[in-house]
């Protein structure tokens, strides 16, 4: 068989002494955390380890004996060193020393208490105690196969070392029984800013706390939930946003400790993300006020909305006349053409009737930049939706006449073939149907086919306009999806720190010879930067249409009307 021994590189220097950590039996492997050098009193020892196995849960014993011959020069020392494993019992008691100044080590087991003593290839593995506490092995994403086993074996390793994290809390200048060497033998690393940030974290948070909870009450209230304002708040791209932010509040400013890695990286991710989005709201706050470009925004927000009337007026006239040689309804096209240029009247007399206070709208709107990028950029949305309603209003009335003229001809026709709809069993059934009903839908009939021409054409050319509204704000939505899902700590952790996410690991050979174990060097592989975003990505409010390509195409044939950026929980009607 053979035999793994992890070995912390930090204690390749350490006196001579005994070696306690994790034995693995189903991996026949033993992870060393520290080592213990003299003097020391084995009864101590033993309270010690049993002190750190009921707080760690981890079955930390003695493994076996550490001989650093350059500073121990004693012939006694090995003799010492090998009745040590009648005291503390352990089987395989493993034997490692360093030959003075020769690069090869040593590495040997005993077994005295074995009554078939096998010999075993040895396999002494270096790590990076620091670097393996520290990170998180993740699972593969493939979970079958060989590497889902590999993974569960290396986790059972970084698993040792995280929780093992109290027995490194003590250092060589503790005045205590037991002296360790370990990764943090030198000192505990700590910091004293981060210490002096726990400290003002605790009333930061119970303040935001507070806060948060008079903010849930009024939101909560029943003021809210009447009509007008409970539609504006699930309308309003703005509103949406400022209860995603108010959720990322509530996680980050909670007395609950994280449970576990996922929830940890979570909360630090959200803390990130809202940090950069206020920073750049605040940049993007700090740019409009300069120079007086509010001003300059207003001064140019009316000339661009008439334009865009007299657009479509001429669109509009366009369309009255013979559009592309196309011959419409001269009746049906007059009175569509009418009804749509006296909205375009309303439109450009209720803008006109806003031009006074629009500069100081805009004012008071860009200071709502300095709760986030994302804030702004939903309030720009709904800017956009508010500036082209009646671009909305004229897809709403050509898709509700162009659908009821598809769904009027579709239900003649099956008139034609002695077939109708049956409501109650959802189905078509055969129907016999009367001389004159036969007359009045052949009638019908003609009377939509010869209108259909002119309907459909009004009912192209305002969804396309309608589609290019939405393909804007399609694209700001997908940039504060960008900006609310991205795990930014995540990946500032993968640049500067990438062994803090592990994917995996892989070996590097330092020393092979025969007669001697082979040595070698487990260094960590970082997660990929895609891994990363797709393990720590976060959740957002908006989604994606539910609907397949051919279900959009259809909606658009038969003029059913489609939200392409459609919030969780709204109807569509």
């Amino acid at each position: 068989m053979v035999l793994k021994v992890f070995f912390p590189s930090c204690c390749s220097s350490a006196d001579s002494g005994i070696l306690i950590g994790r034995w693995i039996s189903e991996q026949n492997s033993a992870v060393i955390l520290a080592v213990v050098h003299f003097p020391f009193i084995p009864v101590q020892v033993k309270q010690y380890l049993g002190e750190v196995q009921r707080v760690t849960k981890v079955s930390v014993s003695v493994l076996g004996s550490w001989s650093n011959s350059k500073q121990e020069k004693e012939e006694s020392l090995s003799e010492f060193l090998e009745d040590l494993g009648t005291i503390f019992c352990h089987e395989p008691w493993i034997q490692i020393s360093k030959e003075g100044d020769s690069k090869f080590w040593s590495c040997s087991t005993l077994q005295k208490h074995s009554k078939n003593p096998q010999e075993e290839e040895i396999i002494l593995v270096y790590y990076d105690q620091r670097k393996v506490m520290l990170s998180h092995l993740h699972p593969p994403l493939d979970t079958a196969g060989q590497r889902a086993e590999d993974a569960s074996k290396l986790s059972a390793i970084f698993d040792t070392v995280a929780r093992s994290q109290v027995l490194f809390m003590t250092d060589r200048y503790d005045e205590g029984p037991v002296k360790l060497t370990h990764w943090q033998s030198d000192g505990v690393e700590a910091s004293i800013i981060v210490e002096l940030l726990k400290q003002a974290s605790v009333p930061a948070c119970m303040l935001l706390t507070l806060l948060l909870s008079l903010v849930s009450g009024i939101c909560r209230s029943r003021v809210l939930k009447l009509w007008p304002l409970s539609f504006l708040w699930s309308k309003l791209s703005t509103c949406e946003q400022l209860g995603h932010r108010l959720q990322h509040l509530q996680v980050i400013s909670s007395n609950k400790k994280a449970q576990n890695h996922n929830q940890l990286m979570r909360k630090a991710n959200i803390f990130v993300s809202l940090l950069i989005d206020v920073a750049l709201g605040i940049l993007l706050m700090s740019w409009l006020y300069r120079k007086n470009r509010i001003g300059h925004l207003a001064d140019t927000l009316i000339p661009v909305a008439d334009h865009v009337a007299e657009e479509l007026q001429d669109l509009l006239q366009w369309l009255m006349g013979a559009p592309a040689g196309l011959k419409m309804n001269r009746a049906l096209d007059q009175v569509l053409g009418r009804f749509f240029l006296y909205h375009i009247h309303l439109w450009i007399s209720y803008i006109h009737l806003l031009s006074p206070f629009i500069e100081m709208i805009l004012w008071y709107v860009g200071l709502s930049a300095c709760l986030g990028l994302t804030v702004a950029l939903c309030i720009l949305s709904d800017i956009i939706a508010l500036l082209t309603f009646h671009i909305y209003c004229f897809y709403v009335y050509g898709a509700r006449l162009y659908c009821l003229k598809i769904y009027g001809l579709s239900s003649l026709w099956r008139l034609f073939r002695g077939k109708k709809w049956n409501v109650l069993r959802q189905r078509v059934d055969s129907c016999s149907y009367d001389l004159d009903q036969l007359f009045i839908g052949t009638l019908l009939f003609t009377i939509l086919l010869f209108l259909l021409p002119t309907t459909a054409l009004y009912y192209l050319v305002f969804t396309l306009l309608r589609l290019l509204v939405v393909i804007v704000q399609g694209l700001i939505h997908l940039l504060v999806d960008l900006i609310d899902s991205l795990p930014l700590y995540s990946l500032i952790l993968r640049l500067c720190r990438s062994y803090r996410l592990a994917a995996g690991v892989k070996f590097r050979v330092l020393e092979q010879q025969d007669g001697k174990p082979l040595r070698l060097l487990m260094q960590i592989n970082p997660l990929s930067y895609g891994a990363v975003v797709q393990t720590y990505r976060l959740p957002t409010y908006s989604c994606y249409p539910r609907d397949s390509w051919a279900s959009l195409c259809k909606k658009l044939f038969l003029g059913e009307l489609i939200y392409p950026w459609k919030h969780k929980g709204d109807k569509q009607n």
